[in-house]
């Protein structure tokens, strides 16, 4: 999403943010947000169809020309609980103020609504011309773990680094590890960092042990390229490959989804033979497939992947009653044997499939 034209004549408006680090980056941005020097909620209602409102943090969503935009208050905040939401303590600061609570310096550039003008206070420009990711205070990572994840998100995104200090800071963070965070908040990370599929990334995360975020035992890169598995075979949730070979992953809240996802896979043991192979795959989310591949056994799984999965049987259950058999867990026995023998011979027809039931029954 691009910045959009909101006719005000207010010099209070500013874009701000990700916003302003994209457009002066010449890239696509995916949020407009944009920061009224004062009550947004009061102020902003008028651009549009009132969407959301957020008393507590001063925030007001509105539909602008058809397009979601988050029009936000200038706000001053405390991390009273380190590693958790911040409390306000000011809405309708100064712009200054409010900028100096963000992550990095590249996204605490503002740009006038008005006038089209930078507003840089902490160097943001410089650091996006250098290619730097820098953080805005020392005590930056102790208040909000999570900007370890997104400062790998923007390296990667963007092919920045850190600055020595800011590197500095993350070492000592990951070396010093507080547990008592909000991983709603960690996971919203991961999961918008390796959806990005990139095994860049992945290696970042592991060797400069930001994985210990969330699971402190030691873990190493997995030989299998990860990037080059899905891009072959498209998953509906990457990040969930990346994340889901951690040995601990008690602190995340999986969805019902994600629960089975990692339990499908860790269940599965050895398997010895096509049958076997076809079996503990069938049904199975590709995300399971592949952390079970990248984990124990790839062999197996790509003979699956690229063989197996498309081999089906073509009797039923009419087909066995016709055979004068009543249903029974017979049945599964049947088809079974039945599939047993297809997966020797996927060229075997309907008839042959029926042959094969005729011949187990007696």
């Amino acid at each position: 999403m691009d910045i959009i034209n909101i006719y005000d004549n207010s010099d209070k408006l500013y874009y701000i943010g990700g916003v302003v680090r994209d457009k002066l980056l010449s890239v696509k941005s995916f949020d407009v947000d944009i920061t009224y020097v004062g009550d947004a909620i009061e102020y902003c209602a008028k651009f549009g169809e009132v969407i959301q409102e957020n008393p507590d943090f001063g925030t007001i969503r509105v539909n602008v020309g058809g397009r979601e935009v988050d029009f936000a208050s200038t706000r001053a905040e405390v991390y009273e609980k380190k590693g958790h939401l911040p409390v306000v303590t000011k809405i309708g600061c100064s712009l200054k103020e409010d900028v100096l609570r963000r992550d990095f310096t590249i996204n605490a550039l503002a740009m006038s609504v008005k006038t089209g003008e930078i507003i840089d206070y902490v160097g943001g420009q410089e650091d996006l011309e250098n290619k730097v990711l820098r953080v805005l205070h020392d005590k930056s990572f102790v208040d909000d773990p999570t900007r370890i994840i997104r400062g790998l998100k923007f390296r990667v995104r963007f092919g920045f680094d850190l600055e020595p200090n800011t590197r500095k800071l993350q070492e000592e963070y990951l070396a010093h590890i507080n547990y008592d965070m909000s991983y709603k908040r960690v996971k919203k990370e991961l999961i918008e960092t390796f959806n990005l599929n990139s095994q860049y990334a992945f290696e970042l995360f592991v060797k400069e042990g930001i994985y210990k975020l969330i699971s402190p035992e030691k873990f190493d890169i997995p030989k299998v390229n990860i990037e080059n598995l899905i891009n072959k075979y498209p998953v509906k949730l990457p990040w969930i490959i990346y994340i889901g070979l951690l040995p601990d992953l008690s602190r995340i809240e999986f969805t019902k989804e994600e629960k089975k996802i990692i339990e499908d896979f860790r269940s599965i043991g050895e398997l010895k033979d096509d049958f076997e192979i076809y079996k503990a795959f069938d049904g199975l989310a590709l995300e399971s497939i592949f952390l079970y591949a990248i984990s124990k056994d790839m062999k197996s799984a790509f003979r699956y992947l690229d063989v197996l999965r498309n081999i089906k049987i073509s009797i039923t259950g009419d087909d066995l009653k016709n055979l004068g058999i009543a249903p029974s867990p017979k049945y599964q026995e049947i088809f079974d044997y039945v599939l047993k023998e297809k997966l020797k011979n996927p060229d075997i027809t309907t008839q042959d499939e029926i042959s094969l039931a005729k011949k187990f029954i007696n």
